[in-house]
């Protein structure tokens, strides 16, 4: 025989849970009501999710550094080490000054030089990484990945990647427009 109480939760009147059971009933009823009017959120680019899957990477770098770095406390050196530490995991074979390939567009053979991130993989990461800081709280002026250091690194890494391919790195000159004014035309066609 069940008592009054067991009764009153079996038919769902007072006692244990039935509020709760009342209340998400509501919010999924609030739910439906209002989902057609709730639209998905905006589907992030392929630019915005590689920016916050490196930031979540990098804030993960900081939190397994011995002793963890908080966040505000990170300065370039920091960076500098994640750029290292990324090299592990490259797949760009970078010819040691010793090795016979060293300076060869094509490698013809093995060879047990490291392989490390390439040149223009690190320089785009250093740009998503520049904004997100920003975009998560941090101040211009203190921006790690904005140091000078860091765009030194990065362009020795790119100086010693292209040597070791026998690629030289030269920089595009910008293309100087040429104005031409049409009075000065009309005096060298009459002289």
């Amino acid at each position: 025989m069940m008592s009054s109480s067991e009764q009153r939760r079996e038919a769902g009147g007072e006692g244990e849970g039935s509020s709760s059971t009342t209340a998400i009933t509501l919010a999924q009823s609030d739910d439906h009501h209002h989902h057609h009017q709730l639209s998905p959120p905006p589907q992030l680019s392929r630019y915005e999710s590689q920016k916050r899957r490196d930031w979540n990477t990098f804030g993960q770098y900081l939190k397994n550094h011995k002793p963890p770095v908080p966040l505000p406390q990170c300065n370039y050196n920091h960076v500098l080490d994640f750029l290292r530490y990324l090299d592990q995991f490259g797949k760009t074979k970078v010819h040691l000054n010793g090795c016979v390939f060293f300076g060869q567009v094509e490698q013809v053979g093995p060879c047990t030089c490291p392989l490390k991130q390439a040149w223009g993989s690190l320089d785009a990461l250093i740009g998503r990484l520049r904004a997100a800081y920003e975009e998560n709280g941090g101040l211009q002026e203190t921006n790690p990945f904005a140091n000078s250091a860091i765009r030194i690194h990065l362009r020795e890494v790119r100086d010693s990647q292209a040597k070791a391919r026998g690629i030289p790195y030269k920089k595009k000159k910008k293309k100087r427009k040429i104005q031409i004014n049409s009075s000065n035309n009309n005096e060298v066609n009459s002289s």
